[in-house]
């Protein structure tokens, strides 16, 4: 498969990014199945950046490329996929494709164990993340298969939502609030590429079936935004009714029986994770909307306000849905968490900032992510050793705090993990993810936001060096990001 990376200037200004295939298909849903081999050759198009990051690395690493890190270096990251963190795999840390290079060969195989669901991919160079992924460089990328853990599935139409933020046009990138929160959104929003503009916000349109039961599948591939689900019918002008969502995945993995036995009206999606759930559609001519409410990540945070995404329209000459699932199979795959796996250590870490100039403390804030009682710092690019180092084959419990007024997204490549605990409180949820938020500091409380998180380092496939990082883009792009070492046993 042939990639090549895109650029282009739009009529408001903004400077957009994609991948295209086949010379004019963007962004395409990539579909394998477990064990298959991907091949897939990245050609960047970009033209030559002069500017390097305060973190370039200048380390050559066998064929994955060498050079500084400008805006227009990149490469590709494989979010959620277990596969090894080495060059032409899945490797953010050194892999760098530079325009004018010939293309560069990913090739890996999917596990055979893979957990079948929905992932993604997008660009990973340090310190220009944020600027491609908002520019529109992501895609979806499905395992197939998994009607086998979750049978509701099977037979069901499909939608695959892809929801992406980019800068407002007309607005600097540097623009700051001279109050205590901006008066307008901090970035506008898309669906599947349907532009939602401010300021008038006007929403994609959807046509579904009536009274249909649906399979939808969404991608938070945003570099910045929270997006607080929901699906909102009206039955009538005056009163609005939130719709049951009923969770099947959660970043890729199917979630056992007492998540999908939860009526919720609503799915938190930080950036970077992905939920899988079923709806049903509304009633021939009923009004729905599918939106994002509010979401208060904090004083220093974005804002992320309420906006309709689609306005949702039930005919029954409406077109079918885009996709439809396989029939169920045979044998079931039951859900298997890590709630009985012993872990072999704890480790604390927190999230923190510091601002330099707090007359303009967007541009000025540093960003850490902090590991035990070190001395907070940002992501070195040179650093030769790695943040921190374990033994493939076990399982970690790590604490993490958010220090900061704002709120923050934990994310680790290559494995999954399940959340025990939320502020000291057990948490009884069969849910593996690889993507989580963890809420604002008030500046006031005696103690953090806190969640205590158990790691699954025991695929072979992961042995290497990854990242772990704050997947609010702006915030890996400043630092707050490490890096953990997974050593064989007996290597260490």
């Amino acid at each position: 498969m042939e990639f090549a990376l895109r650029t282009g200037v739009d009529v408001y200004g903004l400077t957009l990014y994609c991948y295209v295939y086949d010379g004019t298909i963007q962004s395409p849903t990539l579909r394998v199945q477990r064990g298959d081999e991907v091949i897939l050759r990245l050609k960047n198009e970009l033209p030559p950046g002069q500017a390097t990051h305060a973190h370039t690395s200048t380390l050559t690493v066998s064929s994955c490329d060498a050079g500084p890190i400008t805006p227009s270096s990149t490469n590709l990251h494989f979010h959620g996929l277990s596969l090894p963190p080495s060059c032409h795999q899945d490797d953010a840390i050194h892999t760098l494709v530079q325009p004018g290079s010939p293309a560069f060969e990913y090739r890996f195989r999917i596990p055979a164990d893979h957990p079948a669901g929905l992932y993604w991919y997008h660009p990973h160079p340090h310190g220009f993340t944020e600027r491609q992924v908002l520019g529109g460089a992501s895609g979806a990328l499905i395992v197939e298969g998994i009607e086998r853990s979750a049978p509701a599935v099977a037979g069901l139409p499909e939608r695959i939502l892809i929801l992406r933020d980019q800068r407002i046009g007309g607005v600097a990138e540097d623009a700051e609030s001279d109050g205590d929160r901006p008066s307008i959104p901090s970035l506008d929003l898309s669906l599947n590429y349907v532009p939602i503009l401010y300021p008038l916000y006007k929403p994609a349109t959807m046509l579904v079936r009536p009274k249909q039961k649906e399979f939808w599948r969404v991608l938070n591939a945003s570099a910045d935004t929270f997006f607080n689900l929901q699906l909102l019918y009206w039955p009538n002008r005056d009163t609005q009714t939130p719709q049951p969502l009923q969770v099947i995945a959660l970043d890729g993995v199917a979630v056992g029986a007492e998540v999908t036995a939860v009526e919720r009206t609503s799915i938190l999606l930080p950036p970077g994770a992905r939920a899988e759930f079923l709806v049903t559609t509304p009633p021939e001519g009923m009004y729905a909307q599918f939106l994002t409410q509010r979401y208060d990540n904090g004083p220093a945070g974005n804002t992320d306000s309420y906006r309709v995404l689609a306005n949702i329209r039930s005919l029954s000459d409406a077109p079918a849905a885009p996709g439809s699932m396989p029939p169920a199979p045979s044998q079931r795959t039951a859900f298997s968490g890590l709630t009985t796996l012993p872990p072999a250590r704890e480790r604390r870490l927190y999230f923190s900032e510091k601002v330099q100039d707090p007359s303009h403390p967007k541009a000025s804030t540093s960003y850490f992510i902090t590991a035990g009682d070190r001395t907070p710092k940002m992501f070195d690019m040179h650093a030769g050793m790695p943040d921190l180092t374990t033994t493939q084959g076990t399982v970690e419990d790590w604490v993490i705090e958010n220090r900061a007024q704002e709120s923050h997204v934990f994310h680790i490549h290559q494995l999954h993990f399940q959340l025990l605990e939320r502020d000291g409180k057990p948490v009884k949820e069969s849910a593996l993810r690889d993507t989580i938020d963890i809420p604002y500091w008030d500046g006031k409380s005696q103690t953090y936001p806190t969640i205590k998180v158990r790691l699954d380092f025991r695929s072979p496939d992961i042995v290497g060096t990854f990242l772990y990082h704050c997947h609010i883009l702006e915030h890996e792009d400043g630092g707050m990001m490490g890096s953990i070492e997974v050593v064989a046993p007996g290597k260490r």
